[in-house]
């Protein structure tokens, strides 16, 4: 390690060196020294700029070319599919665009070197190429905008209404879900106020939904059906992200939003599809939320329908895995509570007539 940082020193110092001679040459030049700049160094600096292009967009392509499957996922959701295209549009425009600016940039530093006797041509201006350069961008920056704009207002539409619903909160440094019970297939109210350390959604227990609502340890959704995300923060901004189905939304403290789509392969499908046994969709976060950020990872799995509606049916309620809160259930509607919950057996609908 002291090697290495004695041989940095050692370059820093040449660098340094080299560039007050550089500066003093300039500076001679501005004060009118007769001595004439040498060509040497440009026509150097211009060889270099033609073998970094050369260099620079070979490595690119070579690069992209060799670890394309690497960096580019397999897309699991019709949402997917609309955002890859809309990306690999974009792509393809403004890469042309980069490519040709980029090649006569480079080229132009090469062309126009410094060379003694020449001078300069005074082009001060041409409308028509202004023009040009003015409304053909606009023209397919308007189009991009308003395609991705068709797609945002697509995924944050109002959901079907047999969608799945499912409430996902991110918090330092963990994912958690709750999804409406099998018996009333409804989401219960919430209030930030009745957070603590078991309650981490807050659910409000005063509201009859929350008896038979649900939190997993892991997120199951099913394929072939809408899903509607429902995404909160609890302490700080967080992000959801689930990279095989192109979505991404902003979990953000005080301000719920929420997310639609729909699955097109399971998990099973995946695996055989990449060949991977091991294989496993996840949620994470994509917003920097502290130290512990590293760590928001939660195991995702798309079932078949029939499977799925198996996985709700085992999971236990919360209020059934927490008995003590039912202390905090208004009393009139403890029975309903109980039976919502599974801690007991009984007749929902009769009991719900005799309130």
């Amino acid at each position: 390690m002291f090697q290495f940082i004695v041989i940095f020193g050692v370059l820093l110092l040449l660098i340094i060196l080299y560039t007050l001679f550089r500066i003093s040459r300039l500076v001679s030049v501005v004060k009118g020294s007769n001595k004439k700049v040498a060509t040497t160094s440009n026509k150097v600096n211009a060889a270099l700029f033609m073998f970094f292009l050369f260099g620079a967009f070979g490595f690119f392509f070579w690069y992209s070319w060799t670890y394309f499957d690497d960096y580019t996922l397999p897309v699991a959701s019709e949402h997917g599919i609309v955002t890859d295209t809309l990306f690999w549009t974009t792509m393809a425009v403004t890469g042309i665009v980069f490519l040709i600016t980029n090649v006569l940039l480079f080229w132009f530093s090469y062309a126009y070197q410094h060379k003694e006797g020449r001078k300069a041509s005074f082009y001060p201006d041409n409308h028509k190429i202004e023009i040009l350069w003015t409304v053909v961008p606009a023209l397919v920056l308007t189009g991009l905008v308003f395609t991705g704009l068709r797609a945002w207002n697509d995924i944050t539409s109002e959901a079907q209404s047999d969608a799945e619903i499912i409430e996902i909160m991110g918090y330092q440094f963990a994912w958690g879900v709750r999804y409406p019970g099998v018996k009333d297939n409804a989401l219960g109210e919430y209030n930030y106020q009745m957070i603590d350390a078991v309650n981490q959604f807050g659910m409000d227990l005063s509201d009859k939904n929350t008896y038979d609502d649900f939190m997993p340890i892991e997120m199951h959704i099913p394929k072939g059906k809408e899903v509607l995300l429902k995404i909160r923060a609890r302490d700080v901004l967080h992000s959801v992200f689930l990279p095989h189905f192109r979505v991404k939304m902003d979990a953000v403290p005080g301000m719920p939003t929420h997310f639609k789509f729909t699955a097109t392969k399971s998990t099973a499908e995946m695996r055989a599809e990449l060949e991977n046994p091991e294989f496993n969709y996840f949620v994470t976060c994509t917003e920097i939320c502290g130290r512990g950020h590293f760590s928001m990872v939660m195991k995702l799995v798309v079932d078949e329908p029939a499977d799925y509606e198996k996985w709700k049916a085992e999971q236990p309620t919360w209020l059934k895995l927490n008995p003590d809160y039912l202390a905090k259930v208004p009393e009139a509607n403890r029975e309903l509570a109980k039976i919502k919950s599974g801690m007991v057996e009984g007749d929902e609908n009769n009991l719900k007539a005799s309130l």
